[in-house]
């Protein structure tokens, strides 16, 4: 067993998680987090927007033990629902082959199960309402003051890893010597934000539209998606720019909001009964990426997570590669053991171009999400690609190979994917008659085109 001690800058998804592992492995634990106790208040103080959980974020579930806790909180979900501008429906599975898909869970009650976990474990003490203040980056020692009290609290140890968000202090304190430390940092906001919307249950609490598929609307410049929960809602978000004919800013009056829903997504307007005082109650908030390196600072500190690698929620990766972040530094901690230098250099060397691929590949996504699955093509190109999972046990398109592939680095999963995906399409452009495609003559002449 490790002998040791660590402090976690935030308790959410990604530090819950790595403080139970760490704490298995042996170490003393001590976790910060700003907000109230998960456990106790009523209202939920981060985000409240429901996740996609899918097998890179299952491998870290079962690292811990906790994907047995976990999966009565899912709801699984098979395929999109894309809702047309005309007012018909169609189904898109994610994947060919049974036992793919992904599963909404709720934020809140995902972190409540973990953060449960991680306090009642020998070796873990967390502290909530404190607000990290300093970090000394060379000495692994951080400062903190209690938002009620106003006491000062001293942590120092080993070594400081900051799970703390796409705000995190760490991350600044960085900034702050970025000369001494060759750090580079980016952050890069969308004109597009979003704001949280809900579908209640119906009047005998069941769901008003199918549960088992992710929703969406797509409308080219914007969309709206919608996500089940257990009690038979939907938690629905409106993707807009802030700013323009069709935006948040143009939408100032009751009357306007209801006019564009009428004209952009009619077939849900019965099943919002709270459109108007979600829409004035809930804020427009934004979208971004936050990129950086190194990830580490004298042997000391780390970045994990959202700290490090922030992106925008269009391929439902956000917390799956926060959860695989925490696989990836506990092979790490197999391999050079309680060197923490070692460790870090190697977690960030190995890690850092499957951020970058992730989170371009995100941005990607809101394009083919608010445009692409509305487009006929690209609706060929899925349904050949499910046809070849059916039956060519070797195919994996790309979203397969992203989403349910934790053997494939993200980084080599998107690039033959995205190889895959200009093939494909350059195929589709020449069917003419999708009823009598040779699937297993399409397959041939698809590799053919790779190889090329």
């Amino acid at each position: 067993m490790a002998t040791g001690k660590v402090t976690v800058i935030g308790a959410g998804l990604c530090g819950s998680l790595l403080a139970i592992r760490l704490a298995q492995r042996g170490y003393q634990v001590e976790i910060f987090e700003q907000r109230p106790d998960f456990r106790t208040v009523t209202t939920y103080a981060g985000r409240s927007i429901n996740l996609a959980l899918s097998d890179r974020g299952w491998e870290g579930l079962k690292k811990v033990g906790l994907d047995a806790v976990i999966a009565p909180l899912c709801i699984p979900m098979h395929g999109r629902m894309i809702h047309a501008e005309q007012g018909g429906q169609h189904y898109a599975a994610y994947s060919g082959r049974p036992g793919e898909y992904i599963n909404s869970v709720s934020r809140q009650q995902l972190n409540i199960e973990m953060i449960k976990k991680a306090a009642g474990m020998p070796g873990v003490d967390v502290h909530f309402q404190t607000r990290c203040v300093e970090v000394d980056l060379q000495q692994g020692r951080a400062v903190f003051e209690h938002l009620v009290s106003g006491e000062r609290l001293e942590a120092s140890g080993d070594v400081v890893i900051g799970t703390d968000g796409a705000g995190s202090v760490l991350r600044k304190s960085m900034v702050a010597q970025s000369a001494e430390l060759g750090f580079n940092f980016s952050q890069e906001f969308l004109s597009h934000g979003y704001k949280e919307l809900t579908i209640p249950p119906d009047a005998s609490g069941g769901f008003r539209i199918d549960k088992h598929a992710l929703h969406i609307w797509p409308r080219g410049g914007f969309m709206l998606i919608a996500l089940p929960n257990l009690d038979g809602s939907f938690t629905v978000t409106l993707f807009l720019p802030f700013e323009g004919s069709k935006s948040f800013q143009a939408l100032d009056t009751p009357e306007k909001i209801m006019a564009f829903f009428r004209e952009e997504f009619p077939d849900v307007i019965p099943h919002m009964p709270d459109l108007l005082e979600d829409f004035a109650n809930n804020p427009a908030s934004m979208l971004g990426t936050v990129k950086c390196f190194p990830w580490q600072a004298f042997g000391k500190t780390l970045l994990m997570g959202d700290a490090a690698h922030a992106i925008v929620p269009f391929y439902g990766q956000g917390m799956n590669a926060s959860f695989e972040d925490v696989v990836v530094l506990d092979q790490m901690l197999d391999q050079y053991g309680d060197n923490w230098e070692a460790v870090f250099n190697h977690f960030q060397e190995h890690r850092k171009p499957d951020a970058d691929a992730i989170a371009d590949l995100a941005l990607d996504n809101f394009e083919e999400m608010k445009a692409h699955t509305a487009n006929p093509l690209f609706n060929l190109k899925h349904k050949l690609e499910l046809q070849m999972e059916q039956q060519i046990p070797e195919f994996s398109s790309k979203y397969s190979m992203v989403t349910f592939r934790e053997d494939l680095r993200y980084s080599e999963a998107i690039s033959r994917g995205r190889k895959q995906d200009a093939v494909l399409m350059q195929l589709c452009a020449g069917v003419t008659d999708p009823g009598a495609v040779d699937i297993l003559q399409f397959f041939r002449d698809f590799k053919e085109s790779m190889l090329k």
